[in-house]
């Protein structure tokens, strides 16, 4: 039987990154077929589409960047954590070798997580920004800092009119990120849902709200900053000016990530976030 293909990518800037890899090639070659061994900055190589495994060593940022390069190719990711959190990239080295042979025989399965596809529609008639989204799409208000104005429509529906220093869409994955800190709702991860979260609102009638993704989600420019910013997933940017539609839709196909099989999502939460922790006391919920 032949073996298995699998593509390793990997955030080299991260202190012993390289070393590790180096470490286990002989190991993976003993078990798959190495498609290729390149940085998650880079182009993806020829045939990647046919890979049945991408192994991506870094931390959660790494893995996003891996999510939305393998947007199209419904290849499954396995994230081993070289970083700091490693709330998405849940394995460490010792437990992906554990768990590698039930992930290639598929008695693991990876978990299906909502992404998005956003554009930016420009009213000068410039070329469209386009890119896939695995966290969140966030529009920062960005110098002279002041306040932004922002109307939101989920097809023809008017949803409201923001003003602010800005606004995150979330998906589920993206709901524990800045969504999070800004004060947005926590989403199970196989939801097909987003929040929209307003940065800083100048009035307190407008909360944080999650709502379906059945229809695409409008964000008109009414008025921005010259250093106003779309942002995605913290790491792809582009310029927003007055009267550009920003246009978030469900895109067709979903990420698929690997979960820890000893780590229920609400464990994560409260191993990783300290979610539902006493600020008085050090138990952990059971």
């Amino acid at each position: 039987m032949a073996r298995q293909r699998v593509l390793i990518l990997a955030n080299f800037n991260k202190p012993g990154v390289g070393e590790q890899i180096d470490s286990l090639r002989g190991w993976f070659e003993q078990r798959v077929e190495i498609l290729a061994v390149q940085s998650s900055l880079d182009p993806l190589p020829a045939g990647t589409a046919e890979a049945e495994l991408c192994v991506v060593f870094g931390g959660d940022g790494t893995l996003l960047a891996a999510a939305r390069a393998l947007a199209e190719t419904g290849v499954p990711l396995l994230g081993v954590n070289m970083g700091k959190l490693g709330f998405l990239a849940e394995y460490n080295v010792e437990h992906m070798q554990k768990h590698l042979p039930a992930i290639l025989s598929g008695a693991i399965q990876p978990i299906e997580r909502m992404m998005l596809d956003v554009c930016i529609l420009c009213n000068r008639g410039e070329g469209a920004f386009h890119s896939p989204v695995a966290n969140d799409v966030a529009i920062s208000a960005g110098e002279p800092f002041r306040m932004i104005e922002l109307t939101v429509r989920r097809g023809e529906e008017l949803i409201a009119r923001y003003r602010g220093d800005g606004l995150i869409l979330a998906t589920p994955t993206g709901s524990t990120g800045y969504n999070m800190s800004a004060g947005g709702p926590i989403l199970e991860p196989t939801l097909d849902a987003v929040t929209i979260t307003p940065i800083a609102p100048h009035t307190l009638t407008l909360r944080p709200i999650t709502i379906g993704i059945d229809q695409p989600v409008r964000v008109t420019a009414e008025r921005v900053n010259e250093g106003t910013a779309v942002i995605v997933d913290g790491q792809v940017h582009a310029r927003l000016h007055d009267g550009d539609v920003i246009e978030a839709r469900r895109a067709k196909a979903p990420a698929r990530i690997f979960r820890h099989p000893g780590r229920p999502f609400f464990q994560t939460l409260a191993s990783k976030l300290q979610w539902g922790s006493s600020p008085y006391h050090n138990d952990q919920p059971t």
